[in-house]
């Protein structure tokens, strides 16, 4: 009994390993599985341990194996923050903050959290009917008098705010809004994208692939410009099709602050279990200084709020 169990906990950490070292994200229920890689852990550890109960020494190599792949891809993927650009003197830089705000339910907390903190740049996913009454309400409008807010209700609705003058750009198309500007960053010209690809569902990883692609398209032609892409992924580093858009040069912030594994979904596990599908991504020459998961009440999502410099 004890080598059947250690023999199916190997195949079922086995497939997504080996997809995950083909650069592929496989069919469902693989990427959903990938999401939680570093929790891999867990089972491959019970499989070394019923496999040596069991005198197994195939099944112990296997667990040795599966153990190792998982601990190799544990490293964060991505570059780290440039030496001293925390000391590096810079005349431009600002706050911005990402939330999925689950069809509106944290808009108290976003709301809380834009008068305390005073983000210049917000990106707002999930943004019903209320939230966008909110965002255009008088204090808001003040404080932010230059936004964009499309879609329609539920987890369709994105807002883009800023205090900076926006240029509103296409939509990176998708089912749920997703809006993009340039904004004139004390006469900087920045792109700023909200990024709310569909989830990966057992039965809509086409989709899921499909508006990911969109996402790389976008930061593949983003110019020469400085590009910020700010939102909910629903997908980590864990996901080829994350890591596709990495590798047109974009940077994740939370890996450059060192908290790439800190999950941000689901809020009522994190941070102790979850995946980080939530993130800022930023081009050179943009380079994070400090950074901060906040927890909302209302949302099943984390927020991120960054400290960015230009240079």
């Amino acid at each position: 009994m004890l080598a059947f169990l250690a023999g199916l906990f190997l195949l079922v950490l086995s497939v997504p390993l080996a997809l995950r070292g083909a650069d592929l994200d496989g069919p469902s229920p693989v990427p959903q599985l990938l999401a939680f890689l570093p929790w891999f852990l867990v089972p491959a550890w019970l499989a070394l341990l019923a496999a040596a109960f069991a005198r197994r020494p195939v099944l112990l190599v296997w667990a040795v194996a599966v153990l190792g792949a998982t601990g190799w891809y544990l490293q964060p993927y991505g570059d780290d923050a440039p030496s001293g650009a925390k000391d590096r003197p810079s005349k431009v830089r600002f706050r911005v903050l990402t939330a999925n705000l689950e069809f509106g339910g944290a808009t108290p907390a976003l709301l809380d959290t834009l008068r305390r903190e005073r983000p210049q740049i917000v990106s707002v996913q999930e943004c019903d009917h209320t939230c966008a009454k909110a965002l255009r309400s008088r204090g808001i409008r003040e404080a932010y008098p230059h936004r964009l807010i499309t879609g329609g209700d539920g987890a369709d609705g994105s807002a883009l705010l800023s205090v900076y003058p926006l240029r509103s750009e296409r939509e990176v198309p998708g089912r749920l809004s997703m809006p993009g500007a340039v904004a004139d960053v004390h006469g900087r010209s920045v792109r700023i994208q909200v990024a709310h690809p569909m989830p990966p569902e057992l039965r809509g990883l086409a989709t899921w692939r499909r508006e990911l692609g969109a996402l790389r398209a976008y930061a593949e032609r983003r110019g020469d410009l400085p590009t910020i892409m700010a939102g909910d992924f629903n997908s980590s580093q864990d996901h080829a099709a994350f890591r596709a858009i990495l590798d047109t040069g974009m940077h994740d912030a939370a890996r450059m602050l060192g908290q790439s594994r800190t999950p941000t979904w689901p809020s009522l596990t994190a941070p102790p279990l979850g995946a980080q599908i939530d993130h800022i991504l930023l081009s050179e020459p943009l380079v994070p200084v400090d950074g901060r998961f906040l927890d909302y009440p209302g949302t099943d999502h984390r927020a991120f709020l960054a400290d960015i410099k230009l240079f």
